[in-house]
């Protein structure tokens, strides 16, 4: 099918001349108790409450479209979906620059997250819009962590976890480490973790709490690994087709959502811990001073490894955020 064939589809799924209330599928591989997923539910709301009945927002989540994240982006700038929350670590095969926010140990904390999301921001557009959509707005995950069967604080436990990771780089540093890595989308974990294909998860406490993963793992170790983005975005045909009086309550309703989605972070890791811990989970809050340093010297080549590919525009974003992250850490 052409593209202008799938262009006429979205516009006429957005037209109607009926002038009844149009219907745009927002697709997410996470739960609605997830960040993303609670984040799509609040989105909807806020375009329901602007738009005066033109236009409906139907959040799918829990992989309901049978995209995975990975899917999601050819899904979306064909206009098989209008819009998707995608998880951005999914698309390194397409750009380096999607990898930008998982970089382990880069961007640890909130601060630093959203200070380097702010710098790639017009960035992030740019890929985009290559793609055929628009970038709406973003939802940081908390720090990402390890769920095992057993403690995974010291380097020998590492080398024997088998363990899923959530892109490229987090494969090539836990293989680095001695461990078994393989890159798997959350829908693709449970029989794998089922049939103890494999033993460990990296992941934040949102992401595993959302898929019960305490029903096969019992401890979770804090590393504060990375914050990870997901980007919402809408395909432009089905923008353009809306009038200017919706682009911009949709626009207005995408940046409250982002503000909720950032704010949202603070309290999240003490409220996932005291979920996990009522589901019978032991939180280890400390690794081996060893182990820490594997990390770094692990992090360092991968970034490096990470730079020779990223080209010039995604080595000038992360020399501008450790600009930025040292002036801030040396002014106070």
């Amino acid at each position: 099918m052409s593209r202008a064939i799938l262009a006429a589809i979205v516009c006429l799924a957005i037209l109607d001349a009926s002038g009844q209330t149009a219907t745009w599928v927002l697709a997410d591989e996470y739960p609605t108790t997830s960040l993303p997923g609670e984040g799509d539910i609040f989105f909807a709301r806020g375009v329901a409450n602007r738009v005066d009945g033109k236009l409906m927002i139907e959040p799918q989540p829990d992989g309901k479209t049978g995209l995975k994240s990975r899917e999601q982006l050819n899904a979306v700038a064909e206009g098989r979906v209008a819009l998707a929350n995608t998880f951005a670590g999914a698309l390194g095969d397409v750009s380096p620059l999607f990898l930008l926010s998982s970089l382990p140990f880069v961007a640890a904390n909130a601060t630093d997250a959203r200070r380097l999301y702010d710098i790639a921001r017009p960035a992030y557009e740019a890929a985009l819009e290559r793609h055929n959509q628009k970038l709406l707005f973003s939802t940081p995950w908390p720090p990402s962590g390890i769920w095992a069967k057993v403690a995974a604080d010291t380097t020998e436990a590492i080398s024997k976890l088998r363990i899923r990771t959530y892109d490229k780089t987090g494969t090539e540093l836990f293989t680095a480490l001695g461990a078994s890595a393989t890159m798997l989308s959350f829908g693709e974990l449970p029989p794998k973790l089922a049939d103890g294909e494999i033993d460990a998860v990296l992941s934040s406490g949102d992401g595993g709490a959302g898929r019960a993963l305490w029903q096969f793992l019992s401890q979770f170790t804090e590393i504060n690994y990375a914050l990870p983005l997901s980007l919402t975005s809408v395909n432009l045909d089905a923008w353009h087709a809306l009038d200017a009086t919706t682009q911009s309550a949709v626009m207005a309703a995408a940046a409250d959502t982002e503000a909720h989605q950032w704010q949202s972070l603070e309290g999240r890791i003490a409220d996932n811990y005291a979920r996990m811990r009522g589901n019978g989970m032991t939180i280890h809050r400390e690794i081996a001073p060893a182990l820490t340093g594997k990390f770094s010297a692990a992090s360092q080549s991968v970034i490096a490894q990470w730079r020779s590919k990223s080209g010039a525009e995604g080595q000038a974003i992360l020399d501008r955020f450790l600009e930025a992250r040292g002036s801030a850490t040396g002014s106070k």
